[in-house]
């Protein structure tokens, strides 16, 4: 028989997703895959009953219920401080995952060459190899995951058609500055390239740090790509409600990618989730207070047990060194945790171009007693570990 594709040879099944098999086979804690184990907004889930019962049930909008776009431009205004046309300006996607897809089908050709920070979530990758494109990888250098402005001009000097951004970046919770950011745009514009920003995490942001979209800087408008989801913010991770948001021109080809990858988002999904888009400013600052709970109560943990680890800035994982276990391979590790020491995690070299081996990757959207579950599991790695 004819081979198969090519451009998927390459890839492997998602390293995330494995490790959540691999916590279930032995009953781990997982704090691998980055989902949250508490309920979405009661007034949301209610909402849903009832449009269980009334509908919608058909076809919305190819590019998103006009209800649920007039909220979301609302709310992106609103934090923003940008105008969003909810008629020009935006397309509701099945999922964060997909808008990144559509956003990179609708900038590039096979062949252009995209900008990628090290580390990364494993999507960028595979989006760009689907899109046949060519990544180039510029490190974020550890412990604070910093870049080196020439080096990136470098990448940016190779006639790059686009640069993938997460801020808050999964999976060192680093939130870039307005000051680097600037930078990144002022070579974007300098060198006529997009910049695909993926801010899913937007909301979950640790004082003193604070989110900067990247479009409301000076000249990013009309070349930005704004990819979100209500995904992390309202805890609703299964009902894959995405959205991009850019100028007119760009969202005109988005929209026509987006109706034959998906057709659309699902409508009565979209019909619920209205309710969370209007929550007044009171549920944000919340909601940051919950994390941030969350964060203190998870890394106050590990500085008892004494791993190492790098504090986030943003989102919700933390990236822990595990060199001290001198293990040639952090699969190996990841597998051994869950199966000895009952906790589930990442193996780091999944999320890094470069040959980074020494860390896993925790996330703490957990409950209290999940998250001392998991702590009190961890506080018995060293009697268990093959410390050389």
């Amino acid at each position: 028989m004819k081979e198969l594709s090519k451009r998927t040879s390459v890839f492997t099944d998602s390293v995330i997703r494995r490790m959540t098999r691999i916590s279930n086979e032995y009953n781990a804690v997982n704090l691998s895959q980055g989902y949250p184990d508490f309920e979405p907004p009661v007034e949301i889930t209610n909402r849903l009953a009832q449009v269980a019962a009334e509908g919608p049930h058909q076809y919305a909008t190819t590019w998103g219920a006009q209800n649920f776009r007039e909220a979301l431009a609302r709310k992106q205004e609103h934090f923003s401080g940008m105008k969003v046309d909810p008629n020009k300006e935006i397309v509701v996607t099945c999922g964060s995952t997909e808008a990144m897809m559509a956003a990179m089908m609708a900038v590039t050709n096979p062949g252009d060459k995209v900008i990628i920070f090290s580390p990364f979530y494993e999507n960028y990758g595979a989006d760009t190899i689907l899109s046949g494109a060519e990544p180039i990888y510029v490190p974020l250098n550890p412990p604070n995951f910093n870049f080196d402005a020439d080096l990136l001009e470098e990448a940016f000097k190779q006639d790059a058609k686009a640069l993938i951004l997460c801020n808050p970046s999964n999976p060192c919770g680093k939130v870039f500055t307005k000051h680097e950011l600037q930078v990144i745009a002022d070579l974007a514009i300098k060198y006529d390239t997009y910049v695909i920003a993926d801010e899913v995490y937007e909301h979950i942001i640790y004082a003193p740090h604070k989110h900067t979209y990247m479009a409301s800087l000076p000249g990013m408008r009309e070349r930005t790509i704004s990819c979100s989801s209500l995904s992390k913010t309202y805890s609703i991770t299964g009902w894959r409600l995405g959205y991009v948001i850019a100028d007119e021109r760009i969202i005109d080809r988005v929209k026509k990618v987006h109706d034959f990858l998906t057709v659309g988002a699902a409508a009565p999904l979209m019909e619920a989730a209205v309710v969370g888009l209007n929550f007044k400013d009171d549920y944000y600052l919340e909601l940051q207070r919950h994390y941030t709970h969350m964060k203190n109560l998870f890394i106050n943990g590990l500085n008892q047990i004494g791993l190492k680890y790098t504090e986030p800035q943003g989102a919700y994982y933390v990236l822990v060194d595990i060199s001290e276990f001198h293990y040639n391979s952090d699969i190996e590790f990841c597998e051994w945790l869950a199966r000895e020491v009952g906790v589930g995690a990442v193996p780091g070299s999944s999320f890094f171009q470069e040959n980074v081996n020494q860390y896993i990757r925790f996330h703490y959207a957990k409950k209290d007693e999940t998250l001392n579950m998991a702590l009190e599991k961890l506080s018995h790695i060293y009697s268990k570990a093959r410390v050389l």
